[in-house]
């Protein structure tokens, strides 16, 4: 450890108490599931008295991180769109992490007003109401009125939490460094990892970012052919830790389906008392107006999922195709049905962003997929991903092919995205090819987008929609402009090398000749095998000398006066010295057994 670090883990010293009690709870548990002939296996349990040893490893992982509070919580939730770090099974059971938590007084939310808008801020609003809409880990969320009568909608930061989350990000600096000497966790790189995620959890931290990205989307989709809304930010209301917006008149799509489903219900009941109040006879009763009640709301249902179904898979690849840009957690809390029919999309806190080169790879993918063209998808696999050094070639591409044979030939209308996104980062995951935070927000939003399609449960395929999207990037691709854009662009860098590369061989040129050119090599995992080396050289030394010690009879002496079992005169510091060095030796060659790198045969 850095003496750099002694401060922080002394400031933070309470908190890395809390978070190691609760890691070596859950991880004795993980422990004892494994042997279940122990007597005291059941010891630790949660709060409702069920052994922790009952249920599975992603779900103590699920728990521990909601033990740990807010800021694990929240990491917990990225990693859940994470299944190429995770794997596909725990990123399902962090789904289910919810960051609802007791929520922050009246009192409190207007102390929090008062410092971000000021003392006057109650001259803005006409009311605000004290029970929150919703908590969440970070913010809470208000109904208010403004004085013009508006109705808007307060998000205000949590308080106290931008201390705890920082201050667990930097325990988990700590944690990941820890990590990095254990072989296991190290081939993983938790410090980068930790080094990625940071950022998106301490962004969250600043409202102004969010405020941003409602103005940036409503301006963009108010091009759109498809009705959709965007609540605007009240902007001089806006601050770091407060976000004032329009409040959206509807309900979350998921409400809105199961309400469907009910009306459906009472309209076929409806039909069938009709039927019995008017005189006619049930048998007829129940063959015209229950049955034609029963069909239209049916149809109807029918008919409003499948509107919304097109309508969100289209503004959704429409961000990804068209502009690159992209709400990264469309699930149904965040998708609103508006009383006009129209669609309303909320919390724009994590938002995605890909380059022209990375669409482009992704198209190049979707199309090598649905060709069955495995070697290119391999190499594609490669080029968008991180691949570790260690990368089996072979098993990569054996994976891959069983993933094209299994999902490439799909009829169109059978094809399942989820379960293709799903496997795809199973073979990411088991080769640990980890992928840029850009694509792997990109694939969560791929996945959370397949699931709310799947919860209207129309019938409409959104790869029919994919492919007509990538039909329009395909002659997008093609077109002469998008060309001359391509040779503007190497030309500039062409010039830029040229204008730069004589001067940088000039000067290394010039280094050379006053001797300062040097060459840097840097050995990989080298420390263990130099330690048995030079404990085996120690050990062969003290070895000889204790030889030599007991050749000269170097006191003091065992047996100088009279001869035991043929032994007389043996000095004790040679014995002694042997008996370590035989040790040391014997140990030496266990561990190196158990490395399996003791003789040819094992290299591997």
């Amino acid at each position: 450890m850095k003496i750099t670090a002694i401060p922080q883990l002394y400031r933070n010293l309470k908190r890395w108490r809390e978070i190691l009690k609760v890691l070596r709870r859950y991880g004795l548990a993980d422990w004892l599931s494994q042997h279940r002939r122990l007597p005291f296996r059941n010891a630790f349990k949660d709060r409702g008295g069920v052994p922790l040893a009952k249920y599975s490893r992603e779900q103590r992982v699920r728990m521990a991180l909601t033990e740990l509070g807010p800021t694990f919580i929240k990491l917990g939730q990225i990693l859940a769109g994470r299944p190429d770090l995770v794997g596909a099974e725990l990123g399902d059971e962090l789904k289910k992490l919810r960051g609802d938590v007791h929520a922050d007084s009246i009192e409190t939310v207007r102390q929090t007003l008062r410092d971000e808008l000021g003392e006057s801020y109650q001259q803005h609003f006409q009311s605000i109401d004290p029970n929150p809409l919703a908590t969440a880990s970070i913010g809470q969320v208000h109904r208010a009125t403004l004085n013009d009568g508006r109705k808007v909608v307060l998000k205000v930061q949590r308080h106290g939490i931008e201390h705890t989350i920082r201050q667990d990000i930097e325990v988990l600096g700590g944690l990941a460094q820890l990590a990095e000497r254990v072989d296991t966790f190290a081939a993983w790189a938790p410090a980068e990892i930790v080094g990625q995620l940071a950022p998106m959890i301490t962004r969250e931290l600043d409202f102004g970012r969010e405020r941003q990205n409602l103005d940036h989307f409503a301006d963009m989709l108010s091009e759109s052919k498809h009705a959709v809304t965007v609540p605007r930010p009240i902007k001089h209301l806006c601050a770091r830790r407060v976000l004032v917006m329009d409040e959206l008149d509807g309900q979350p799509l998921a409400q809105y389906v199961n309400l469907s489903s009910a009306n459906a219900k009472i309209a076929a009941s409806t039909g069938s008392q009709t039927g019995r109040e008017t005189g006619i006879s049930p048998d007829t009763a129940s063959a015209t107006t229950d049955s034609s009640k029963s069909d239209w709301a049916q149809t109807e249902r029918a008919k409003t999922k499948k509107q919304l179904s097109e309508t969100i898979a289209n503004v959704y690849l429409t961000m990804l195709f068209d502009h690159g840009l992209f709400h990264a957690d469309p699930h149904s809390g965040n998708l609103y049905v508006l009383k006009d029919g129209s669609l309303g999309i909320l919390d724009f806190g994590m938002t995605g962003r890909i380059g022209e080169t990375l669409r482009e790879t992704i198209e190049e993918m979707l199309v090598a997929i649905s060709g069955g063209d495995q070697n290119r998808l391999t190499r594609l696999i490669r080029r968008i991903g991180n691949p570790p050094p260690t990368l089996d070639d072979s098993a990569l591409s054996i994976d891959v092919a069983e993933f094209v044979g299994t999902f490439g030939r799909q009829n169109l209308g059978e094809f399942d995205l989820t379960g293709a996104l799903n496997e795809l980062s199973e073979i990411l995951h088991a080769h640990a090819i980890k992928l840029p935070n850009q694509s792997a927000l990109l694939l969560k939003m791929l996945i959370s987008l397949e699931g709310t399609l799947r919860e209207l449960d129309a019938s409409f395929d959104s790869l029919d929609v994919v492919k007509t999207f990538m039909r329009k990037t395909m002659v997008r691709r093609m077109s002469p402009q998008r060309r001359l854009r391509q040779a503007r662009r190497i030309y500039l860098e062409a010039e830029n090398f040229m204008e730069t590369a004589p001067d940088e061989l000039l000067s290394l040129v010039q280094q050379a000749r006053r001797g300062e050119v040097r060459v840097n090599l840097e050995h990989q995992r080298l420390g263990p095998s130099v330690n048995r080396l030079v404990l085996g050289l120690m050990a062969s030394a003290v070895f000889l000398g204790s030889s030599v010690m007991l050749a000269m009879k170097v006191p003091p002496l065992f047996f100088a006066d009279t001869m035991v079992l043929g032994m007389q005169d043996l000095s004790v510091m040679g014995i002694a010295g042997i008996t370590g060095s035989v040790t040391v030796m014997m140990w030496l060659l266990i561990a190196i057994n158990r490395s399996g790198h003791l003789t040819r045969d094992n290299d591997n």
